[in-house]
């Protein structure tokens, strides 16, 4: 099939033109590509709540009561469809600018397997249904969760659509990070706020996911015009102003953590060398040929890292649950009034 080309008189770039369709499908070849906009295979990234979940209870220090054990899968549900209404938004809003991508014209939008009336209610329905069942939860997970709604659109709707600002790309997006840990949080406790440390620190964790992502992605493309053309933010960004955001953000993060650990749990501090390595080796992945960075979905490929990442975060919640008095000795460091459930004297 040869392929055909559409011009769009509002940006002057020629983009390939969308896949044709085939003549007739079964209603459930019709269907797979709604589902696909909504990348059920992206979910995996709100596992990243429980973290919030296990800084909860490191707080309240007391049993989960069947109630709260309820509520986890309940507002893993509602985060999975809330994030899912993003993801559809986003698919409608790029599917122009996707077809100038080498690989994302392929999508289900681009492509012209989805009829966008349908995926503009599959939008809304979405998002309705999470909302719904974050209400369920209590008052404060529901506002965490409107914020994660909204910051999705402020991401992807005209005339914010924050994805197109170098550098606010990146932390539009990633601030979804502090957002889920929040969630996960406010799973366990409506009452309390998490540290702000803690959330600030998270949030540069995801800038520099989300950085190296786009670092991986300008270098796959290798052509700026084409990229910019993709991506708006790429007529700003270069390799050397990507990699300079990225070691901002590791440090950023760093630094945020170092706060966080000495003033609540000093223990913690015997996971910096893991911490430090997981960066180093994210990176790695990052400079990559091809790199799966692009991809986070696709990161289970990178064997060695994934091991890596659950060593480190084992490691780190687990320290969480310690008690090291020599620790603070050897810092000069005032203990934290937060209790341990082990010590080791």
């Amino acid at each position: 099939m040869k392929q055909r080309l559409s011009s769009d008189p509002g940006d002057g770039v020629v983009y390939p033109a969308p896949l044709e369709k085939p003549a007739s499908v079964g209603w459930l070849t019709a269907t797979i590509p709604y589902i696909q906009i909504a990348r059920p295979d992206h979910w995996f990234k709100n596992v990243f709540m429980l973290a919030g979940v296990v800084v909860a209870y490191f707080y309240e220090m007391a049993p989960l009561t069947p109630q709260q054990v309820w509520l986890i899968p309940l507002a893993l549900a509602a985060t999975c469809l809330i994030a899912s209404s993003n993801y559809v938004i986003n698919e409608v809003l790029d599917a122009r600018s996707d077809r100038g991508h080498p690989t994302k014209r392929n999508r289900p939008i681009p492509s012209g397997r989805v009829k966008l009336p349908l995926a503009y209610l599959e939008w809304a329905g979405l998002g309705a249904v999470g909302l719904l069942l974050a209400a369920q939860v209590n008052f404060s997970f529901l506002l965490a969760a409107v914020a994660l709604l909204v910051m999705g659109m402020a991401y992807n709707i005209p005339p914010v659509r924050t994805k197109e600002v170098p550098y606010l790309d990146v932390l539009s997006e990633s601030v979804n990070n502090p957002i889920r840990l929040m969630l996960g949080w406010f799973t366990i406790t409506a009452t309390l706020l998490p540290p702000m440390s803690l959330i600030l620190s998270y949030w540069m964790i995801g800038a520099f996911f989300m950085a190296s992502k786009r670092f991986a992605e300008y270098r796959q493309i290798n052509d700026k015009a084409i990229a910019s053309a993709y991506r708006r933010s790429f007529a700003y960004y270069d390799d050397n102003r990507l990699l300079v955001s990225m070691f901002f953000y590791a440090s950023g993060a760093a630094l945020l953590l170092g706060v966080f650990i000495i003033r609540y749990h000093l223990e913690l501090i015997l996971s910096v060398p893991l911490i430090a390595g997981f960066f180093s080796a994210y990176m790695h992945v990052a400079l990559k040929e091809n790199s799966a960075v692009q991809n986070p979905e696709h990161l289970y490929r990178e064997t060695g890292l994934m091991v890596y990442l659950v060593i480190t975060v084992f490691a780190f919640l687990g320290l969480m649950f310690v008690s090291v008095p020599g620790l603070y000795e050897i810092f000069n460091v005032a203990p934290s009034r937060v209790p341990s459930l082990w010590s080791w004297d």
